[in-house]
């Protein structure tokens, strides 16, 4: 274990001496407590159950530190009509604060400020309730 900590001390301090050859080694770095209230970025987890609950995610995304998680499991068995008025609104704040928001699985959006973008691989789509909400129609 000493010999990962001196081949990560050589390479912060720009003395690499040590080869760049793969080994088993590694080291596990965990969080102090005290570095939790500190951090820059927050994921945030919501669950919507009604229009009225977008209303903290929207507040947090527009702060600039937060990305939201939203399960829209509960709007979505409820109402879909409700759902497709909240993602409307989510979309619109996004392009007020220059965010991005998408769709991934059937339940669950991800809202992101200005400072991060959204990587949109083969199975990423429009946003999930809109879609559902207007083929329910």
């Amino acid at each position: 274990m000493g010999s990962a900590f001196e081949k990560l001390k050589a390479k912060f301090s720009g003395k690499d001496t040590v080869s760049d050859e793969f080994t088993d080694d590694f080291v596990e770095l965990s969080p102090k407590p005290s570095d939790r209230g500190k951090a820059r970025v927050i994921v945030r987890p919501f669950v919507i159950e009604d229009f009225a609950d977008i209303k903290p995610a929207l507040d947090a995304v527009r702060e600039g530190y937060t990305i939201a998680l939203l399960n829209i499991r509960p709007l979505k068995d409820k109402d879909l009509v409700e759902l497709k008025r909240a993602v409307g609104k989510l979309k619109k704040t996004c392009e007020a604060v220059e965010g991005d928001i998408a769709g991934f699985g059937e339940d669950w959006l991800v809202v992101t400020p200005s400072f991060a973008a959204i990587y949109r691989g083969v199975q990423t789509g429009e946003v999930a309730g809109e879609d559902q909400a207007s083929q329910q129609q």
